[in-house]
């Protein structure tokens, strides 16, 4: 399976129109090679790099049961149902380190089902939903700055 950026390259940086300052919106994503027999995908979008509270990782995007014929998820779009994030929000909350360049990750996972949770699900919930569930994952990496 692989994900990728039209907008930057896997370890590049993320543009700034996609910060939370910024117009926050997500990056356009193109998948690809997904595994047949998928039921669905999962996309979190997390920053390991955040510091607060202590070994916290920042969900800053959640999404789930996409359809797993999607090949591109366009800039500004929900391809599935959305998850809270740690912005307390539902849908995306783009990069906004406080500290320095940060390393998002964009994660992709084939299951072998839906997870059919309610819109606002929390991460928790979603990774207890897909344990066993997981037929291939991918990530794609981005750095972001504070302007």
């Amino acid at each position: 399976m692989r994900l990728s950026s039209p907008e930057f390259e896997d370890g590049g940086e993320i543009p700034e129109k996609y910060g939370y300052p910024k117009e926050n919106v997500n990056p356009p994503l193109e998948i690809s090679e997904v595994p047949e027999g998928t039921e669905s995908l999962v996309l979190i979008m997390d920053d390991p790099d955040a510091m607060e509270p202590a070994g916290k990782i920042w969900d800053h995007w959640i999404v789930f049961d996409i359809d797993p014929a999607t090949k591109m998820i366009s800039e500004a779009e929900s391809p599935g149902t959305e998850g809270e994030t740690d912005y307390g929000e539902v849908g995306y909350g783009g990069p906004n380190p406080p500290d320095g360049e940060h390393t998002y990750v964009f994660r992709l996972y084939a299951l072998d089902t839906r997870l059919e949770l309610p819109e606002g699900a929390s991460r928790e919930e979603i990774e207890d939903a897909i344990a066993g569930h997981v037929v291939d994952d991918v990530e794609l990496k981005g750095r972001y700055s504070p302007v």
